[in-house]
């Protein structure tokens, strides 16, 4: 079966342009399909502009290193975003934040062999340090940062390793991650991807054990989707209650299609996986999961 993924075409919902306004694909999907990035709007650019110029008057400092490429990618221009963090990888070797950082924007670009790279990388650096809460660049609305970089190191491993059907290290990844857990937004979203890994691999038994400290009232942040999924696999809500817009959208949508899937309901989980891959935005994880499990199981 052929696979077509719908974003060269302009459409608010899939953050696509034309190609009439950026010749140049920003990256391919999976399936080799270009993929453009939308124009940032002008506080973006803005903030982008900002960063810039802090990069530019301490060109070597390490956070502004980051946080110009952090902002550069959030832009879209995410070649641009890891040339920056291969130059700050080469000027700051021992700093784990940077093939972090690279990594994810390998990710973005489908470049998963690179980011799998910079991902052991990192772990292997911050293995037996102390762990550090990472700030948010776009931060939500209590302001309070749910992340840590270790985690984020461990939880971008084992999407890698996903995203390739490589299920052990994928599992040993998320596991690794949710040891790190300060947070329940932490525990949420680490539980969602082991307990989808443990059904894919047949192990029933333990997907269901992963669960077991998922209740419908933990203090959830941000990872309010993950939270909603968590809740349907174990049954205490409904497919039809679950909704969400942007990146929360193409989560649970893809959450909701791989449940069909490892339930053997091929047919309803091809559905929702075009539905994603015809609305969804590209860059998020729930669409290139969409796009690897579509090549995997449905061509």
């Amino acid at each position: 079966m052929a696979i077509t993924i719908g974003c060269a075409t302009p459409d608010p919902q899939n953050n696509g342009v034309d190609k009439s306004t950026n010749d140049q694909p920003t990256a391919y999907s999976l399936a080799g399909d270009p993929l453009f990035a939308p124009e940032p709007d002008s506080s973006l650019l803005a903030e982008v502009d900002k960063r810039r110029q802090a990069w530019e008057e301490a060109p070597i400092d390490a956070d502004a290193k980051i946080w110009y490429g952090r902002f550069l990618a959030y832009a879209g221009r995410y070649d641009e975003a890891i040339d920056l963090y291969s130059q700050g990888m080469d000027e700051h070797p021992n700093d784990p934040r940077f093939p972090r950082h690279r990594g994810h924007r390998y990710i973005s670009i489908r470049q998963l062999d690179n980011a799998i790279s910079d991902f052991e990388h990192a772990a292997s650096m911050i293995d037996g340090q102390p762990n550090e809460i990472e700030p948010d660049g776009m931060p939500n609305a209590r302001g309070i940062p749910v992340s840590t970089l270790q985690g984020n190191i461990w939880y971008h491993l084992g999407l890698s390793y996903y995203l390739k059907h490589d299920l052990d290290n994928a599992l040993r990844a998320f596991q690794n991650g949710l040891a790190t857990a300060a947070l329940p937004d932490n525990v949420v979203s680490t539980t969602h991807w082991i307990y989808m890994i443990l059904q894919r691999m047949g192990n029933d038994e333990a997907a269901e054990a992963a669960l077991e400290s998922i209740t419908p009232d933990m203090d959830i942040i941000e990872n309010t989707a993950y939270h909603r999924l968590t809740l349907l696999y174990k049954g205490l809500v409904e497919e039809s209650e679950l909704v969400g817009e942007g990146s929360a959208g193409d989560a649970i949508m893809y959450g909701i299609g791989n449940w069909h899937l490892y339930n053997n309901r091929s047919d309803r989980a091809k559905q929702v996986f075009e539905q994603l891959l015809n609305e969804g935005n590209w860059a998020s994880f729930g669409y290139i999961a969409a796009e690897s499990d579509m090549l995997r199981y449905f061509q």
